[in-house]
């Protein structure tokens, strides 16, 4: 029911069929800390997958639905852009494309554990998109 990475709470979600290619299993779950994404399977909350997770948890920025499961499995990825690349300009654009404003979302997120150095990933999906 904790990240096997920092020990923190997870929260577990079904991998839409259209993001299923960028996600660790047809079931995840983010880390409430490290913002690592990890299979649920990994967590033992593999059974509380939903389709509509609440993200809220993570941090209040998530937004609901689609679009907040795509931002999660972007976190999971942001810790090495360079190897990600690809898979994070497909989730932001699936974000937006469901009604996400993916830059207010990444200035509002507080990721002072994350796995990543947001402000240099924030610079980095800027000069990128």
């Amino acid at each position: 029911m904790s990240c096997p990475h920092c020990d923190a709470d997870v929260v577990a979600f079904a991998v839409p069929s259209a993001l299923r290619e960028h996600a660790p299993a047809d079931a995840a779950a983010i880390c409430t800390r490290c913002l690592r994404v990890v299979p649920a399977s990994e967590t033992g909350v593999d059974g509380r997958a939903t389709a509509d997770p609440d993200l809220s948890a993570v941090d209040p920025a998530f937004p609901s639905g689609e679009a907040g499961i795509a931002l999660a499995l972007c976190c999971g990825k942001l810790e090495s852009f360079a190897l990600n690349r690809e898979s994070i300009e497909a989730l932001i654009g699936h974000a937006e494309r469901a009604g996400a404003d993916v830059f207010a979302f990444l200035g509002r997120l507080d990721a002072a554990d994350a796995a990543f150095d947001l402000d240099r990933r924030r610079a980095a999906l800027i000069d990128a998109l």
